[in-house]
């Protein structure tokens, strides 16, 4: 009986140990339930792509951005509506030497909807030194309703859009100013400079306007000739170059040239309304005078033919 029962007591216990074997090998534990799941699920094996993340470089920084573009300045502002003719134009606290150039225009960038071909080209300013400005324009002038963006380096992004069509030509041979806006045209008479004080030929590009600036002849080397506030001015050029009202106008527009160089308009409403309908970036051509208008004397670059400006771009 003794012997009996202890082997009974010991296959008792193997089967016991074997049981508890069996359960261990079946993924159970003591605790059961979500945990004990959880603890059995194997260790999902590295993908190709985590071990060549894990190998892979932290990302570069990138370069910093040259000098001269901590504090440029931008002709545009965000959000503005500008002319047809309108450059972007950057100036630069001092000269950018030749040899940094290059690296400056390589942080320059300028996206446009719809597509154009433009370029960069380095222009000599009328009141700045040689290297602190850059323009860019576009092949011809801007189509009607083309958004721009421009960044120059990390910290510099404006956003404008190009508004209608509105050029006007002075002949100033027949005293007169064709205005074509978005393609309707009409005739007006202005009087231009007289023999002597011819006003700019060629391409010009409206800077700013005001309805009242005081126009000094000594500061434009005519000594004192004149001194005196003029109303609607249109502003085209930095040597001094005006589309405003002039009372002498009333007499001699569309007969005469008798300005100091300016395009004079009457006072009977034809000044006022030519300053309210124009805007920054509208294109001013005369025709039949005699000096071209320059590149960096306010916004000539027009006047500059295509082959030539893409020459003045230090990645050319």
């Amino acid at each position: 009986m003794t012997t009996g029962t202890t082997m009974t007591r010991r296959a008792t216990r193997a089967w016991g140990a074997a049981a508890l074997c069996s359960l261990a090998l079946a993924g159970c534990s003591a605790q059961g339930g979500a945990d004990g799941d959880r603890a059995s699920d194997p260790k999902p094996a590295s993908t190709a792509a985590d071990r060549a993340a894990a190998r892979q470089e932290p990302t570069k920084k990138p370069a910093p951005d040259p000098a001269a573009l901590k504090n440029v300045r931008v002709n545009v502002s965000d959000g503005q509506t500008v002319g047809v003719g309108m450059p972007i134009s950057l100036t630069f606290a001092r000269p950018v030497p030749v040899a940094e150039r290059a690296a400056v225009e390589r942080r320059l960038k300028v996206e446009t909807s719809p597509g154009v071909t433009g370029s960069w080209s380095w222009v000599e300013d009328r009141n700045l030194l040689d290297g602190q400005r850059v323009d860019y324009r576009p092949r011809e002038p801007w189509k009607p309703g083309t958004e721009v963006t421009v960044r120059a380096g990390s910290g510099t992004t404006r956003t404008f859009e190009v508004g209608r069509s509105l050029v006007a030509t002075v002949d100033v041979r027949t005293h007169t100013m064709r205005v074509v806006k978005d393609g309707r045209a009409r005739e007006v008479k202005v009087t231009a400079g007289a023999p002597g004080m011819d006003t700019w030929n060629g391409t010009m590009v409206v800077l700013d306007k005001q309805s009242r600036v005081l126009m000094d002849s000594r500061t434009v080397g005519y000594g004192k000739a004149y001194k005196d506030y003029y109303n609607y001015a249109v502003h085209l050029t930095a040597s001094g170059t005006y589309l405003h009202e002039n009372p002498n106008a009333n007499a001699t527009a569309g007969e005469s040239n008798v300005t100091h160089g300016c395009i004079g308009l009457a006072t009977d409403g034809t000044a006022r309304r030519f300053y309210e309908e124009v805007i920054p970036g509208d294109i001013v051509r005369v025709v039949g005078s005699k000096e071209t208008v320059a590149a960096g004397n306010g916004y000539g670059g027009w006047n500059v033919g295509w082959k030539q400006w893409r020459a003045g771009s230090a990645l050319d």
